[in-house]
């Protein structure tokens, strides 16, 4: 069972949340809160396998909450909101978060997010490109390394790997690319993550645009 704690500052989203949620027979939604204070404290009590935290809140808003939430915990975060504007996505993403979706998102978009995110993996709403990921790795790059300090650590199989990631493509497709099992390219995916102290495919995508493996077109 998927065990979900909903954050917003609106009742009446939570509810409908709530609702949509509850009815798959695969997913419980344990708790809710409405700023981000109370998320960090539901989610320390509750220890949910996905939070979907709205991104603005009163008080501690959802970056802020996200922050705690995914550096001190093993819960993932999906942010909600009515906005698609940048700062937002890269504050998301940089808090660790594994999934980005709009408030208007489809009853079978939040289900799937849910299972998708609570699984391992990470995803973007439609309109989050991956061209919006490269702009802010080449504007905003992190501080206190250089692109050879961080992929020093992986090897050149790795690196190919991180790469594929970057472009985008699927395990099945990595593995049709290097000429390998999709049982190898897990293994490389998950020594990518590792070795970087990353979370996440969303977090690869941006780690081979800050290094410089993939140039920002």
């Amino acid at each position: 069972m998927i065990r979900v704690v909903l954050v917003d500052d609106q009742e009446l989203v939570r509810s409908g949340f709530a609702m949509i949620l509850n009815a798959q027979p695969d997913i419980a939604v344990v708790g809710e809160a409405g700023d981000g204070t109370e998320a960090i404290a539901a989610v320390r009590a509750l220890d949910p396998d996905v939070v979907l935290l709205d991104i603005r809140m009163p008080g501690l808003d959802g970056i802020e909450a996200a922050k705690a939430v995914c550096g001190e915990t093993r819960t993932r975060a999906i942010m909600l909101t009515t906005f698609d504007q940048d700062d937002y996505v890269y504050d998301a993403l940089y808090a660790g978060a594994s999934g980005f979706l709009g408030k208007d998102v489809r009853r079978d978009d939040l289900v799937h997010a849910v299972r998708v995110v609570a699984a391992g993996e990470a995803l973007l709403a439609p309109g989050i490109t991956r061209r919006l990921i490269s702009d802010i790795a080449r504007h905003r790059p992190r501080e206190g390394t250089t692109p050879s300090d961080r992929l020093s650590v992986l090897t050149e199989r790795e690196r190919e790997t991180l790469r594929l990631l970057g472009r985008g493509l699927s395990n099945a497709e990595i593995a049709a690319a290097m000429v390998v099992s999709e049982h190898t390219v897990k293994t490389h995916v998950s020594n990518v993550l590792a070795k970087l102290g990353i979370r996440d495919r969303v977090q690869a995508v941006i780690a081979a645009y800050e290094t410089r493996l993939i140039e920002p077109s």
